[in-house]
């Protein structure tokens, strides 16, 4: 094997081996932003690619600007916020900030906050754990497998992105008919 196909498999064992922070280990305390962005570097670094965060303070400032995160009290990120950073952090990557913020607020509806985060770390995993799987599997045979693989991964994320964008525009613009017919 050569030494990249030695730090793709070793990316993908570490990948398959994450598992999001459980509700109940974010921490409890209050965090200022300087805070939030090292402990969400940490979460989040297995994500980076060629060591860009994937979180910056004015990003999380434009998320409470844009409502898609509650205003911090006095300056403090609590449990609450982390999850959502955690939330947006991933599905960003995917979605528009509109989306992802009517996509939670929807799920919230219907759930509580720490239900909510259970649920999306659950599916991540799962989705990582596929991934990885087939990634191991492509790493002995050697980089033209693992371009094939990279294309055919591309793909599908293409057609995932495209049906989850299709799946929200379609629920968010009938939910807000509704909610206009409500008004009349």
């Amino acid at each position: 094997m050569s030494e990249a196909t030695d730090q793709i498999a070793e990316w993908a064992k570490s990948i398959k081996d994450y598992n999001a922070v459980d509700w109940d280990r974010l921490p409890e305390i209050y965090l200022y932003m300087d805070q939030v962005l090292t402990y969400m570097d940490k979460q989040l670094c297995l994500f980076e690619r060629n060591n860009n965060s994937l979180l910056t303070s004015s990003m999380i400032n434009n998320y409470v600007k844009d409502g898609v995160l509650p205003r911090p009290e006095q300056k403090k990120y609590s449990r609450e916020h982390l999850a959502l950073l955690m939330v947006i952090c991933m599905l960003k990557q995917v979605l528009s900030i509109q989306d992802i913020s009517w996509l939670i607020k929807t799920l919230l509806k219907d759930a509580s906050q720490n239900e909510m985060y259970d649920r999306f770390s659950a599916a991540q995993s799962a989705a990582l754990q596929g991934v990885c799987e087939r990634v191991e599997a492509a790493v002995p045979q050697g980089e033209a497998e693992l371009n094939r693989l990279a294309i055919e991964l591309s793909i599908e994320a293409n057609a995932r992105r495209t049906a989850a964008e299709r799946i929200l525009g379609v629920l968010s613009t009938a939910a807000e008919q509704e909610k206009n017919e409500k008004k009349e």
